[in-house]
């Protein structure tokens, strides 16, 4: 499946994992575990991107903590639909690009959002648009938040802590939100999920041959070092703990520093 398979897929997605089944279940541990980080390094005016912003569940929780100046990139056409019954002052208020991560991102100017972050979105970025890590570190101003799937042998990033993440999520490529199904290079939940380990010269990035697995027998959800992702286009990694299942990174741009905690 090359790239454009895989952003079509979750365009016309519908039914389970669509936009409507995640606006039915709402916020989860993963948007309280974002909510948190946020807290801990930017202020509540701090311009926020969410990256595979779905329906907004995760959007809608920052709201009602105080956040107000919201985006999110989103691939689904019904997500908007969906969030504008669901969470209606969210979509009157916030601003939205409906389309993939790879056809806005240019658009967007240096240190544009203040954070940028993305749950279970970036695991399914094909590897033919791996160019937009790097524009993603360009973007972000300040702070990027990673939750996702790394695979059985996500590394800890050198930074200690763990975080019991009990909800359930499987993410879309380029515009998508979580899902039931745990794909590990083990086989998964359910033996849903099949696994092909590819290599790439030991201690770099393999730019084209990440570990895969595929949900439902076809999609595929790429595990991807992001520690080593994102400091190799910059960032500096201030958290990562890891969770039930997904691996939840915090890095900061190199002109803020490791240590300015927003309270100083």
């Amino acid at each position: 499946m090359d790239s454009n398979e895989v952003r079509r897929e979750w365009a016309e997605r519908s039914g389970e994992y669509s936009p409507a089944y995640y606006a039915y279940y709402g916020a989860d541990d993963r948007s309280e575990s974002v909510r948190a980080i946020l807290e801990r390094f930017v202020d509540r005016e701090a311009t926020v991107l969410e990256l595979g912003c779905s329906s907004g569940r995760h959007l809608s929780h920052l709201s009602e903590h105080g956040f107000e100046n919201l985006a999110g990139i989103e691939l689904n056409g019904d997500a908007f639909e969906v969030m504008a019954e669901t969470y209606p002052e969210l979509a009157a208020r916030g601003t939205f690009y409906h389309d993939a991560i790879e056809a806005v991102v240019d658009d967007f100017e240096d240190g544009q959002f203040d954070a940028v972050y993305s749950v279970e979105t970036l695991q399914h970025v094909h590897p033919d648009a791996e160019w937009v890590f790097a524009e993603l570190g360009r973007i972000t101003d300040d702070l990027l938040i990673t939750v996702e799937n790394e695979g059985e042998d996500a590394p800890d990033g050198g930074v200690a802590g763990t975080m019991d993440e009990g909800g359930n999520e499987r993410a879309a490529q380029s515009g998508g939100d979580g899902g039931n199904e745990r794909a590990s290079l083990s086989g998964g939940d359910g033996g849903n999920a099949r696994a092909a380990q590819s290599g790439g010269e030991p201690g770099r990035p393999s730019p084209t041959e990440p570990a895969v697995t595929y949900v439902d027998d076809d999609v595929p959800l790429y595990h991807r070092d992001w520690n080593r992702v994102f400091t190799e286009v910059g960032l500096v990694e201030v958290d990562a703990r890891e969770g039930e299942r997904d691996t939840v990174r915090a890095f900061r741009s190199r002109k803020i520093g490791p240590s300015a905690d927003r309270g100083g």
